[in-house]
């Protein structure tokens, strides 16, 4: 299954994609930062960010779109710009038919480290471990969008990576998830790591309610 995980921003919007087996083994395909300049036209840099995804999904052929949710933040123009690369992603994989998962920040740090606190130096070093990478991706969004599109993968209900069926719509949209799914064969108990991800996210959440995107 080829994942594609975008951390939206307008300055700096990164893309990371992803092959998971099966057995959640996840393998790097490509990893990119899609850049504008903040002295351009607002709409121009939309226009920018839109041309490069499209060009990215049709290129690389992703089954699912992972994206961060955004969040409430002090300083609206960030925020809002955000949300709009994030409307550009979700138009783009719905012209598709692909479906997109979002994920809060917390979820992701707990997926890929087992603690949804952790800084970014921690978030990038698990993402080369898991990837088998010699060196961190750089910029820290590089390595965010690859952390996502792991996140989104190793939250799948299980048999989803191998069948191709696109996960419930309450997996897809983030939230806790249940420590089994359902399949042909009856509720199945969930893998390790999805069982380590829970735990996290919800310990994350009990201490500390997330209020921003993985970027400070």
């Amino acid at each position: 299954m080829r994942i594609l995980g975008i951390d939206p921003g307008l300055t700096r919007c990164g893309v990371g994609i992803v092959d998971v087996s099966e057995s959640r083994r996840a393998t790097l395909v490509h990893v990119t930062v899609i850049r504008t300049a903040p002295g351009t036209l607002h709409e121009s840099r939309l226009l920018a960010i839109s041309t490069a995804m499209d060009s990215l999904l049709d290129e690389y052929r992703p089954a699912r779109v992972a994206l961060e949710r955004v969040f409430a933040d002090t300083n609206v123009s960030t925020v809002m710009g955000t949300a709009q690369v994030s409307g550009i992603a979700m138009v783009a994989a719905a012209r598709r038919g692909l479906p997109v998962g979002m994920h809060t920040p917390t979820e992701v740090k707990a997926a890929v480290t087992g603690y949804g606190q952790a800084d970014k130096k921690q978030v990038g070093a698990m993402v080369a471990k898991i990837l088998r990478l010699e060196a961190v991706p750089k910029p820290a969004d590089a390595a965010d969008a690859l952390a996502l599109a792991i996140c989104h993968a190793w939250r799948s209900p299980l048999g989803a990576l191998a069948s191709g069926t696109p996960p419930a719509a309450g997996d897809l949209h983030g939230g806790a998830s249940p420590r089994t799914a359902a399949g042909s064969g009856g509720v199945r108990a969930l893998t390790g790591a999805q069982a380590a991800w829970f735990a996290a996210e919800q310990a994350a959440k009990a201490a500390s309610p997330e209020r921003r995107g993985l970027r400070r």
